[in-house]
């Protein structure tokens, strides 16, 4: 089931998944709590399986509304099982509902595979986030 969280509730992922385990408050993120920032969240039953973030930020030369996508994870044994993809998925319905106009995020290179499946195209060369890794910049036109 897919619910609205919290943004401290992403950080029970956030930091295992995508920070080595790092403090827990070191995940947080500038625009967590915006107003028209949004978090959602995985669940099967009780247990939080994958998170991600929302944050109402446009990206030079896109016109429009825009969001970038942050902040996601997934427990590693549900990967692969399709639950990130319900996750963006569901986004992408609130989104239009809210007349956005698109959606972006700065990608790991693990995870092109993942967002070119959803539709996701390469906006940027290869870049590096230091402590991080590489990533490239991906964008999905919403409507």
């Amino acid at each position: 089931m897919i619910k609205f969280i919290s943004s401290e509730d992403t950080l029970a992922l956030r930091s295992p998944i995508l920070r080595n385990g790092a403090d827990p408050q070191l995940c947080v993120f500038d625009g967590d709590n915006d107003e028209f920032s949004f978090h959602l969240g995985y669940f099967i039953g009780d247990e939080l399986v994958c998170v991600a973030s929302f944050h109402q930020q446009g990206r030079d030369a896109f016109s429009g509304l825009g969001y970038q996508l942050r902040g996601m994870a997934t427990q590693l044994s549900y990967q692969g099982r399709g639950i990130g993809n319900q996750l963006v998925n569901f986004a992408i319905v609130y989104l239009r509902g809210q007349k956005a106009n698109y959606l972006w995020c700065n990608a790991r290179k693990a995870a092109f595979r993942f967002y070119s499946g959803l539709g996701f195209e390469f906006i940027s060369e290869e870049f590096d986030i230091p402590n991080i890794g590489p990533h490239k910049a991906m964008y999905l036109k919403i409507q």
